[in-house]
């Protein structure tokens, strides 16, 4: 029989997939001997048991029972007791860290009986009828689907009657009052009387923490944090202590680093006389954990010496949620905490130089996403600002936008592709599609632990929370912001890292790390106009991005059409260029030059069209190799599809019939009824799927050879002026050796002759795109002809799935997602299941032909941190993407080796 209930004493934080993160960490702490109530664990595997079958597996209430008595035992308390009633909070806890998603109740084991023998026991009746009204509020919302509006409409109706500014305010009368309304409003919304055995309110809080795996906000924050959702959560019943016994209790959120910046020492928040869920609601502004100190240093000591020591056993920024019952200390969970990106790569430096972590583990601890909103820009210090408020800066980044006050503003405005900002009194887990659509966060309570900071730190999101001066007014639809009244559509800025929220639009700059990534160190430095913080931040980068560069066994290129971009591109690292897309110096005013060529119905025109394409071409080339000196550089032969250079049929229709209905009979007449009979001659129905890549260079005669000529042209050009050009040609949309057996004939034929003409000795590598199946599956017959393979995971993508990416991410790619048929976006993440066993197969079958095959991947997946580590373990030799995705690239290839070592030595 299955073992669904593990108890504290038998787990430990290497158990996550079993016991979730809480519950892993719960044992973790009880074995290191840490203050931790006493409890127990139900198994992720009964959750997903329950979601097998619809219902409880029976013999879990069984194991529930034994050890719910062994805490009893413990305790000396029994749940529901009418003289010393034991309660038990009833906390979710999946694999992953998911804040606010799922459901938590404190509380169980209240009822009208116990009320009154807690009272009692507590000596503290205020205490005992504040947890019972606690407990019918979590438990209407939480199990029995009453919505949780109601419950805070009868609090804060309570509150304006009392004249009580907080709830801490309310009398025991009132609270007396306020359990009876809100029986009354589980009466009335669910069909049944709140349950007053005790057994029952845990089963069902049990069975409801289940369900809670798959609430639509769960779901939802699931697929942005891709987090498999068969996973199903931990539940964690626990021996409740309580904050809310008067002044010497209190509960809080404490990190051994503040998670923002990075910093040493004791951050957090923490709130007197309160439960722990008041804190992460951000119901009640906090006070900082150091004024902990004042209140309680006894408590305070022994916190610190527990953050040190849990910092030193996971050897990371520990997040860590307390309560002090009377003046004793208990720890409630720990984990490894999120950070803003700038906080995580501080901190990993940090561990390392205080010889905590390797820089190996260092360059684990930080992800190309956590670069990237380094490398978004920041507000201008310098230009005029109309400061508002100022709040907690609570996430970093600089986010202006329309304000919005819900999920449906935020996503009918940003469907509009209009920025917004989620403004909200406080956020709660039903904000989660408005606060993923927004840019910013701004709350008016709440700290730095509360749901609003925890969420967009997560998310990468700048946030602002605990702005007192901000006042909403949902109903009103308009924001106060000390006298200044705005409504949804007006524009305000918010500034994460101040604080700092202002009037209007404010021009941004590039952040200093962007300036250290595009110009070096010492600009950098420079952009960090005596911000020591920043300074500490460039510096923290320039360690990590530097070590990634050495461990990497992958190089970096980038895709590059235009000199320009190769200049940008090495500038941020690359090695090279992966993707030079030729058709792409045809757009414009070069257009025409195509058109005439692929339209050519004579050997006259076609060489007069051929001709004026040839210095083009090597001027083209010649500059670009000239960006890329001593690199290599990635031509690819051109791949346009023809719909794309050649006038549209439905204009050119038009025009002939309107110039047939007027009886025009002139040249130009004659030339667009010549045009249109060609254009529909070459009209294709599916255009990525028909005249291009090798397909037209074997059509058009000449047109393959006019590019190879221009290539070996500009090498003989940048060689006489001194330099060291590496070109490489690329032949687009194989999937036949005979068609590579031909262009390359052709190839060599063409560099033969310049070889002749010049002098000099032209060798570059002819190799081929992998972008179809067949390409893949014959790859060790197509190796015999190609001196390299680059896949072209885009177009490669397309022909397994067999859809067109412009076509169906905007038709049905929503739904696939909302169904769980994709997780993510093919064309973002590269499919390893289809699309990257293809590559694998590629990979193996060409090295199967010649070893030492040279190999990379010019699709947009090479700039994708999770593909880069695919990429990494199917044996590629380099990544190419986007010249701005560079630095990303460089820190995930990095991260792929180490992580690939240690997967092997584990």
């Amino acid at each position: 029989m299955a073992k669904y209930v593990y108890r504290f004493s038998e787990g430990g934080k290497d158990q996550r997939d079993l016991l979730g993160g809480k519950g892993a960490n719960l044992a973790e702490m009880t074995k290191i001997g840490l203050p931790v109530p006493p409890g127990f664990t139900i198994s992720t595997e009964a959750c997903r048991a329950y979601m097998e079958k619809g219902r409880v597996p029976p013999e879990l209430r069984v194991e529930v029972t034994m050890a719910l008595r062994e805490i009893e035992d413990r305790i000396g308390r029994r749940l529901g007791d009418f003289h010393e009633p034991l309660l038990v909070s009833v906390r979710s806890g999946a694999r992953f860290s998911m804040p606010g998603m799922m459901d938590t109740v404190l509380n169980v084991g209240l009822n009208d009986a116990s009320v009154r023998g807690l009272a009692e026991f507590s000596g503290d009746e205020r205490f005992a009828w504040d947890s019972y009204r606690r407990l019918v509020q979590m438990f209407g919302s939480t199990v029995l689907d009453v919505d949780g509006a109601h419950f805070a409409a009868a609090l804060e109706e309570k509150k304006r009657q009392a004249g009580a500014a907080t709830d801490v305010d309310l009398t025991v009368a009132h609270l007396q009052d306020l359990v009876e309304a809100f029986k009354g409003l589980v009466r009335e919304q669910s069909g049944r009387e709140f349950p007053q055995h005790p057994r029952e309110q845990l089963d069902l809080a049990i069975e409801a923490v289940f369900g809670s795996w798959n609430t639509d906000r769960a779901r939802l924050y699931r697929r942005r944090e891709r987090i498999p959702n068969d996973l199903g959560t931990a539940v964690n019943v626990v021996a409740m202590v309580f904050g809310n016994l008067g002044e010497t209790s209190g509960t809080g959120v404490a990190f051994t680093r503040d998670p923002s910046t990075g910093h040493s020492g004791a951050y957090g928040d923490y709130l007197p006389n309160a439960q722990g869920e008041d804190v992460v609601a951000g119901i009640r502004n906090t006070l900082a954990l150091a004024e902990l100190e004042q209140l309680d240093p006894t408590s305070y000591r022994e916190l610190v010496q527990a953050m040190r020591r849990l910092e030193t056993h996971y050897r990371d920024l520990c997040d860590i949620e307390f309560t002090i019952e009377r003046g004793k200390l208990w720890l409630l969970q720990t984990r490894v905490g999120k950070r803003t990106a700038g906080a995580a790569f501080r901190v990993a430096t940090q561990l390392v130089d205080e010889n905590l972590i390797t820089m190996d583990e260092a360059i684990a601890r930080v992800t190309g996403a956590q670069l990237s909103q380094l490398l978004f820009p920041q507000f201008d210090a310098d230009a005029d600002r109309d400061l508002l408020t100022k709040g907690m800066a609570a996430s970093p980044g600089a986010a202006v936008g329309e304000i919005v006050l819900d999920n449906a503003q935020a996503l009918q405005r940003t469907a509009a592709g209009v920025d917004v900002i989620l403004v909200r009194r406080e956020t709660n887990p039903d904000d989660l599609q408005g606060m993923i659509a927004a840019t910013g966060i701004l709350t008016a309570r709440g700290g730095k632990t509360s749901h609003a900071a925890v969420v967009a730190r997560g998310m990468g999101k700048t946030a602002v929370v605990g702005a007192e001066e901000v006042s909403v007014d949902i109903g009103a639809q308009e924001v106060r912001i000390n006298g200044t009244k705005l409504q949804p559509g007006d524009v305000i800025a918010l500034d994460g890292t101040t604080g700092e929220v202002f009037l209007g639009r404010v021009p941004v700059v590039d952040s200093p790390v962007m300036r250290y990534v595009a110009e070096g160190v010492h600009a950098g430095l420079e952009a960090c106009a005596g911000d020591d913080d920043m300074r500490e931040l460039v510096l923290a980068v320039d360690r990590i991005l530097t070590h990634a560069d050495e461990v990497r066994r992958m190089s970096v290129r980038a895709n590059c059409d235009t000199a320009t971009a190769a200049r940008q591109a090495r500038e941020r690292g690359a090695e090279g260029i992966g993707l030079c897309r030729t058709e792409h110096q045809f757009l414009g005013d070069r257009r025409g030059h195509i058109e005439r060529l692929v339209l050519a119905s004579t050997d006259k025109e076609r060489a007069e069209a051929l001709a004026a394409l040839l210095p083009l071409q090597r001027a083209d080339f010649i500059e670009l190799l000239e960006a890329m000196d001593g690199l290599p550089t990635t031509i690819r032969l051109i791949d346009p599809p023809l719909h794309e250079f050649l006038p549209d049929l439905t204009e050119l229709a038009v025009t002939v019939a309107l110039a047939n209905e007027r009886g025009e009979t002139g040249e130009d007449a004659a030339r667009d009824a010549a045009l249109l009979t060609e254009v529909r001659r070459m009209h294709e129905q599916n255009p990525m799927l028909g005249m291009r890549g090798v397909r037209l260079g074997l059509k058009v005669p000449g047109l393959f050879a006019l590019q190879i000529r221009a290539v070996a042209e500009a090498m003989v050009e940048r060689r006489r002026a001194g330099g060291d050009p590496r070109p490489e040609i690329m032949v687009p949309l194989v999937g036949s050796v005979r068609e590579m057996q031909i262009v390359r004939d052709e190839a060599e034929e063409v560099l033969d002759e310049v070889c002749r003409s010049s002098g000099e000795l032209l060798e570059p590598p002819i190799g081929c795109m992998i972008e179809l199946p067949r390409a893949a599956l014959t790859a060790h017959r197509i190796a015999e002809e190609a001196d390299f393979f680059s896949f072209g995971t885009n177009d490669l993508t397309q022909t397994t799935w067999g859809f067109s990416r412009d076509d169906v991410e905007g038709a049905f790619f929503a739904d696939y997602l909302e169904n769980g048929v994709l997780t993510i976006s093919p064309f973002e993440t590269i499919d390893g299941d289809g699309v990257g066993a293809l590559v694998v197969a590629g990979v193996t079958a060409g090295r199967h032909t010649k070893p030492r095959l040279h190999i990379g991947v010019c699709g947009e997946h090479g700039g994708d941190p999770e593909s880069i580590h695919f990429f990494h373990r199917a044996g590629l030799d380099y990544v190419s993407c986007s010249p701005f995705r560079v630095p990303v690239a460089r820190l995930e290839a990095g991260r792929a080796a180490v992580v690939a070592r240690e997967d092997t030595t584990a």
